[in-house]
């Protein structure tokens, strides 16, 4: 019944507007007025209407009274000799203002661009009207946002089974591909991948035991969410005692072994929230432990009585591959009869792993003896928490490997002046359970926003740039749609994609505004926020919003880019500057996310009736930040922030310069290549500033220099294949700057044991000077090169390196 109703949704929303817009020549409103499409030529006017007729003036002599005024003939032949002096005066005057204003503009190099107000210059061939400015295109955006039932889509998707590979996520799949063929879109198609996919076995189920003095196989733990499991999870069984590890990170694990419990042969219990479940499985493999069980503390997903909380029957389900994409063919795309050498990702654990309830948790607890945990580890189960060792457990994985097809869909709104340029934008189709937050809102605002866009390009809009609207498939299992697409088109992709926008977890609650996203976009963000007004009906935009509670607007919304976001995946392994948005509750996470609860009731419960406003929010963000980035004629992209970036990355660095110093090393190449990137930055925005906007070629040069930034950041000196996430600021790996940092601190053993630790690994290893020179380098260079690629051609590029 659900399919017939989102198919009737679709259908409905995809029936063409029954008004169009024209231009109204007023220089004073500028406004867009409807225009009925049923009125007739010739109509009668409207009574109100007044028709003038404009007269000028009439020829000096011809007046009555004029013809015989001595001063008369002589103001004649004076006449022209006035106005030649008057157009000299004006000339001049234009001229010495224009030098002024070119100098008073190169001098605000840092100053974030405004808001473009540069006109639509080729409609397309259907245009009706006048040219579409800055104000128009919002004013239309918001009018065709309104007319799409948001909240109607996101109940009928969360209906729906959509687990990848099932008939469910079939069905979707062509009705959305229906839906996007019926609109004014240049392209529709759709990519199939063949991916490796893990499931539990029915015949097999995954199983909990205790164990008792002997080593004895006991009573088995019922586990009460018998359908979560953790993909990827290595298969077998393992037989140990407990240990109580809080989150699981690195310096959870250092804690423990500093009070003096050992986890290395244990299985460990962790708590659900603040890191990964991949990154909590592999910090624990890495320590030693021989399994893991994630339990949700009520601590943590039930925390106010006044608001919804997780059941707790109820386990979290999550993948545990520390990477993305299909972990059986790393670096190839998973295309179908492609031979793909037999090669698994170095990111799948050896141990494994499997998530269990808050009553099942609370049983494990009540066992644990040994230490006390710390207070900031207690949690909601048990009066006191204990970290063990406990009693022997015997943990039984039989997920098994199924070979899937998988299905991305794409729309494209082709680019008038730079085609082969696309802003790309995207939003996980498929969930486990009903994912009602996890992927059917950022469905629903997707299927919007091209709706709104496709109605735009019919009344008028042209984009400069080419608009790619994608639906990805296998999103739960790691962004596997998404990394296959990357890894199939990465030589054509880091030279054409603009600017990624991911719609993913958009709409998990209200009370405040994240936005993970690469340094490229801040400005553009906070220039955006300045422009979208709140989803409380308060009367300020978002920007006024969050100032008041942080002057530091940055603090409050910027976030870095996570690993387990498809956005992830666009900047560190494909170098495209990417942005995911996120409205959260203030003091508790979305407790239903990834359980058999993220349903569609719960959110609306969570929000307390306002999901439609704030999806809506979502939508009117998103929709102008696609405009800009679309529309402008010179890509709005903040290249000169890496700069800051690096600079506050070298003020961690500077601590150990005196513990280089005394072993003949120093950290002068980094300072160098950083003072070339900033003099490179500097250059080219002067270059702009003194450039003219009307120059095409010159622009698009522009453009193509400040749209590969970050692909500069990408290490040339590694493989894609062995080191996929090669960004030297958000990638993993040797050549990183996180990876430096961690070695640095080798210097001084107190200072490696800190929680400080970037690597997201424990450090087991002294400081090696062979090691770290093969990393500088590294670093120094990868730094070196965007500088030299931000100057320019060969020619132009002047460093002190």
């Amino acid at each position: 019944m659900s399919m017939e109703r989102l198919r009737s949704l679709l259908q409905t929303a995809a029936q063409p507007s029954q008004s169009i817009y024209r231009r109204v020549e007023d220089s004073l409103q500028g406004r867009l007025e409807e225009e009925k499409e049923d009125q007739e030529e010739g109509a009668e006017l409207p009574a109100h209407f007044c028709p003038m007729e404009l007269k000028g003036p009439e020829p000096l002599g011809t007046r009555p009274g004029l013809q015989n005024i001595p001063w008369a003939a002589a103001g004649r032949k004076a006449a022209p000799y006035l106005v030649l002096t008057a157009l000299l005066i004006f000339t001049g005057a234009f001229l010495l203002g224009y030098v002024a204003f070119r100098g008073s503009c190169q001098a605000c190099g840092d100053s974030v661009l405004v808001v473009s107000e540069d006109v639509n210059s080729e409609l397309g061939l259907d245009s009706h009207q006048g040219t579409l400015y800055w104000s128009d295109l919002q004013a239309m955006l918001l009018r065709f946002l309104g007319e799409v039932h948001l909240e109607d889509t996101i109940m009928q998707i969360s209906l729906l089974d959509r687990m990848a590979g099932s008939a469910g996520m079939a069905s979707l799949a062509q009705d959305i591909l229906a839906l996007l063929s019926s609109l004014k879109l240049d392209h529709v198609w759709t990519d199939t991948h063949y991916v490796g996919l893990q499931f539990p076995d029915p015949a097999h189920p995954n199983t909990l035991h205790w164990v008792d003095e002997d080593g004895k196989i006991g009573e088995q733990l019922p586990l009460e969410d018998p359908d979560a499991y953790c993909p990827y999870s290595a298969t077998g069984n393992v037989t140990g005692k407990l240990v109580y590890a809080h989150y699981g990170r690195p310096e959870d694990l250092q804690d423990l072994k500093a009070r003096g419990v050992e986890p290395a042969g244990c299985l460990l219990l962790v708590r659900v929230g603040v890191t990964s479940f991949a990154q909590k499985v592999a910090t624990a493999q890495h320590a030693g432990a021989i399994g893991v069980l994630l339990y949700p503390d009520p601590e943590d997903f039930s925390r106010r009585p006044d608001r919804p909380g997780l059941s707790s029957q109820r386990a979290v389900y999550g993948h545990v591959h520390l990477g993305a994409g299909d972990p059986y063919t790393p670096g190839f795309p998973s295309f179908n009869q492609t031979q793909f050498p037999p090669v698994a990702s170095s990111g799948l654990p050896s141990i494994p792993a499997h998530p269990i309830s808050a009553d099942i948790g609370y049983h494990l607890l009540r066992t644990l003896k040994g230490p006390v945990a710390p207070w900031e580890w207690q949690g909601h189960l048990e009066s006191l928490y204990h970290l063990g060792p406990g009693p022997g457990l015997h943990l039984t994985v039989n997920n098994h490997r199924t070979s899937t097809p998988i299905s991305n869909i794409f729309g494209c709104i082709e680019g008038f002046a730079e085609p082969d340029h696309y802003v790309v934008i995207g939003a996980q189709r498929d969930a486990w359970g009903p994912g009602a937050a996890k992927s059917a809102v950022g469905t629903a605002i997707l299927l919007e926003l091209v709706q709104a866009f496709s109605s735009m390009v019919s009344n008028g809009f042209r984009p400069r740039r080419s608009l790619l609207f994608i639906s990805w498939d296998g999103g739960d299992f790691g962004s596997v749609g998404s990394m296959e697409w990357l890894e199939g088109y990465l030589s054509v992709l880091h030279l054409k994609a603009v600017v990624y926008v991911s719609l993913d977890n958009a709409v998990l609650g209200d009370s405040k505004f994240h936005a993970k996203t690469s340094p490229l976009l801040i400005s553009l963000i906070e220039n955006i926020l300045k422009q979208v007004d709140t989803p409380n009906h308060s009367g300020r935009t978002l920007y006024e919003q969050v100032v008041a509670t942080n002057p530091s607007w940055e603090t409050e919304v910027i976030r870095p880019l996570p690993m387990d976001s498809s956005a992830y995946s666009f900047t560190a392994f494909a170098g495209v500057p990417a942005v995911e948005f996120s409205f959260l509750e203030d003091y508790q996470e979305y407790p239903f996310l990834h359980t058999k609860e993220d349903t569609y009731e719960n959110l609306h419960r969570v929000l307390r009736g306002r999901l439609p406003a704030v999806a809506q929010a979502v939508a009117q963000l998103t929709g102008q930040l696609l405009i800009r980035l679309s529309h402008d004629h010179l890509l709005p992209l903040d290249f000169g922030r890496y700069g800051d970036v690096v600079l506050r990355h070298i003020g961690n660095l500077n601590e150990y310069s005196g513990d280089l110093k005394a072993r003949g090393l120093t950290l002068q190449w980094v300072y160098s290549a950083r003072g070339d990137y900033i003099r490179a930055a500097e250059k080219l925005r002067k270059e702009i500033y003194n450039s003219e906007e009307s120059d095409e070629r010159l622009m698009r040069m522009y453009n193509v220099r400040i749209m590969r930034v970050e692909f500069y950041f990408l290490s040339q000196y590694v493989s894609p294949a062995d080191s996929p996430f090669r960004h030297i600021f958000l990638g993993r790996g040797d050549h990183t700057l996180g990876a430096l940092l961690d070695h640095l601190r080798l210097l001084r053993p107190e200072a490696s044991q800190s929680p400080k630790a970037s690597s997201g690994l424990l450090p087991s290893v002294s400081f090696q000077e062979s090691l770290f020179r093969r990393q500088l380098a590294l670093l120094t260079w990868t730094l070196q090169g965007a500088a030299n690629a931000l100057s320019g051609d060969v020619w132009n590029i002047d460093n002190n390196f």
